[in-house]
């Protein structure tokens, strides 16, 4: 399958260096090119793309407002978001997560890396670094505005034992396979457990599974390391 990005920059030159990689890929293509939020809402209701690549940073209409709208759309219900942003433990790159955004990456990752995390967020994976979950959940997710606010201890009654277990190995950044074996199960059992989960807290994808975790108190957040803000 073929995956449709809409690249959102107010840089030309950047937007066309994302091109040039992104077209470089078999299995990618580039479905639309924003220069500012309002242009990227528009575009992905008109194409539909898998992934929006979002720099959080934008003009007439910032990435944050376009990644609510996007992610609040039902329309777009199938559309994921991948935010850049300059630093990885930016408070606004908590405000996406909070709106709905899959993930997200410092501008000063390699192309391979930024390849493969077109691919992990279209696939309905979490793209979160270990460093800056920690950071952002420690100093954000886990007090957020009541009116962000996705889970609540009691949202977790509705899991089985065995969905809880899941849901707080997947907070803590392991993949499915590391689950399945760490469990005794198969890769399979944990993706349905994780897409139950989701069902049933109404959560977008794994970055908002996370998400709930944290702040339905599941799972605690460990303080970073001393120097890491």
């Amino acid at each position: 399958m073929t995956i449709r990005v809409l690249l959102a920059d107010d840089q030309a030159l950047l937007r066309a260096a994302f091109r040039i990689l992104i077209e470089s890929c078999d299995d990618m293509e580039v479905a639309g090119e924003a220069p500012d939020g309002a242009k990227a809402i528009e575009l992905a209701r008109a194409h539909r793309p898998d992934l929006v690549l979002m720099d959080i940073r934008l003009p007439g209409g910032d990435g944050l407002a376009a990644t609510s709208a996007i992610c609040a759309d039902p329309e777009l219900s199938a559309t994921r978001v991948l935010v850049l942003a300059t630093s990885e433990i930016d408070e606004d790159v908590a405000e996406a997560l909070r709106a709905g955004a899959s993930g997200f990456l410092g501008k000063e990752v390699t192309a391979d890396v930024l390849l493969d995390g077109i691919r992990t967020v279209a696939a309905g994976e979490a793209l979160l670094s270990p460093l800056a979950t920690r950071a952002l959940i420690t100093r954000f997710l886990v007090t957020p505005a009541e009116d962000s606010r996705l889970a609540a201890p009691e949202d977790l009654a509705a899991l089985t034992a065995q969905e809880r277990e899941v849901l707080g190995r997947v907070a803590e950044g392991h993949s499915n396979e590391e689950i399945a074996e760490k469990l005794g199960v198969s890769p399979p059992d944990v993706r349905a457990h994780v897409h139950r989960a989701m069902t049933k807290l109404g959560a977008r994808d794994r970055a908002q599974l996370v998400v709930i975790a944290y702040q339905s108190g599941l799972v605690r957040a460990v303080p970073p390391p001393s120097g890491v803000l």
